[in-house]
């Protein structure tokens, strides 16, 4: 481990105020919006796996630690606590937030809970505790193996959505439209499944296909009482898998204040007994209802939360650090607009040799180019997250705003070779 001392603090070391103790921090092009929001809000000491580079303006100080080791993350965060006041503990890391609950526990500082996390992080028993709740669920059954996945999806009835226990971002998730493509399906999510946390490696869920569109809901959660911030309406794409190729929120989404839709996110927090943090659930809006897809015990991402904040004026990293500290939220809107993402995919896996963006466009509030020179895009079942770029517009209302998204997207050129080596197996 190495240690660095604060920058914003007296003598190289924060003040009475403490810190708030960050794992993990994530791609800048995708969070960084964050990081600035958390500083300006409490002094952020960060645990990283390698010397930060441009985090460092942000930060009162920082701890080199493998922060995929539980016990190294454990005891180094006992040793900052020992010497540094540290307030709460927060990551919006998927692969890191089962051990950020495990520290918050241990230092005795407000947190979702082990099961409350666990909840949320391994989707079986997610869908367990909601259903046992009452809280509105699809069909759904566990299968080790693909002929075990093809019994369930004969009961359950096709099509049916086959996914891996503990992934993140629509990694590994497949539709099986019939009986033919069950084993095909169970065969990626399982393979997807084992190369993430080794507690959720192996198997999958097979459960029932939801028919309507899908929104998420970024909310904070204090002492249990659950606080939404802003709606998200997403754009699924790549069929038979679920890519999330844009997100759309507006400050007058009348779903924000739909008390159907909040009373039952109200009862699956309860039901998984998370306690204090940030989660983001997705949710599909089918004809019996709004049925929860998944909850995630973090912020979300996709840059959602920067479109709340540009839409509403709501700022999720000061929700974040708040919740951390154990403090209700203090957000109200401050803006109110129609705001959208739309993420740029190549047509086959390739070789991306540049791409450029429009600079003008109407309503564009951002593009960025997220891939170097060089880089691979596969799509899948080959890759996933094959994204080369993106664009952030504004519009009077949804309809015009995804106008605007698809004008901007059509004007990003991408020079590309193709790949026609297959990943190997």
């Amino acid at each position: 481990m190495d240690d660095n001392g604060a920058h914003n603090g007296v003598d190289g070391e924060p003040g009475a105020d403490g810190v708030i103790l960050l794992i993990g921090c994530g791609m800048r092009k995708y969070r960084e919006y964050l990081l600035a929001g958390a500083a300006a809000t409490h002094p952020v000491w960060l645990f990283t796996g390698e010397e930060p580079d441009w985090q460092t303006p942000y930060l009162t100080g920082h701890t080199v630690v493998d922060v995929t080791d539980r016990a190294a993350v454990s005891a180094a965060a006992r040793e900052l606590a020992g010497r540094v006041p540290v307030r709460g503990v927060l990551s919006w890391d998927e692969t890191l937030i089962v051990t950020t609950a495990h520290v918050a526990e241990a230092l005795g500082l407000p947190g979702a809970g082990v099961d409350g996390v666990e909840g949320c992080r391994d989707k079986f028993r997610s869908r367990r505790l909601l259903t046992g709740a009452g809280v509105a669920q699809p069909r759904y059954a566990w299968a080790d193996t693909a002929e075990e996945a093809l019994a369930a999806a004969e009961t359950i009835g096709c099509p049916v959505v086959v996914k891996p226990r503990g992934m993140g971002a629509s990694i590994g998730v497949v539709l099986a439209a019939d009986a033919g493509e069950v084993a095909e399906a169970f065969r990626t999510a399982d393979e997807a499944g084992r190369i993430g946390a080794e507690s959720y490696r192996g198997g999958a869920l097979v459960e029932e296909y939801l028919e309507g569109p899908e929104i998420s809901i970024d909310a904070a959660v204090v002492d249990g009482e659950y606080h939404p911030m802003f709606v998200a309406r997403k754009q699924i794409g790549l069929f038979p898998y679920f890519e999330e190729i844009g997100h759309h929120v507006a400050a007058d989404d009348p779903l924000r204040t739909d008390e159907t839709l909040l009373g039952m996110l109200r009862a699956a927090h309860r039901a998984i007994g998370y306690g204090y943090g940030i989660t983001h659930t997705e949710v599909k809006l089918t004809a019996r209802g709004p049925v929860i897809v998944e909850i995630n015990g973090r912020l979300g991402g996709d840059l959602i939360p920067h479109l709340g904040q540009l839409a509403t004026g709501i700022d999720p990293a000061r929700a974040a650090v708040r919740a951390a500290l154990g403090l209700r939220p203090d957000f109200s809107d401050t803006v109110h607009r129609s705001v959208g993402i739309r993420f740029n995919y190549p047509p086959e896996d390739c070789e991306v040799v540049s791409v450029t963006l429009p600079t003008e466009a109407e309503g564009l509030l951002a593009a960025e180019v997220l891939v170097e020179p060089g880089a691979e895009l596969r799509l899948p079942p080959n890759g996933y997250i094959a994204r080369h770029s993106y664009v952030v517009a504004t519009g009077a209302d949804r309809a015009e705003t995804a106008a605007r998204l698809d004008a901007a997207a059509a004007r990003v050129g991408l020079d590309r070779r193709p790949l026609s080596v297959p990943v190997p197996a």
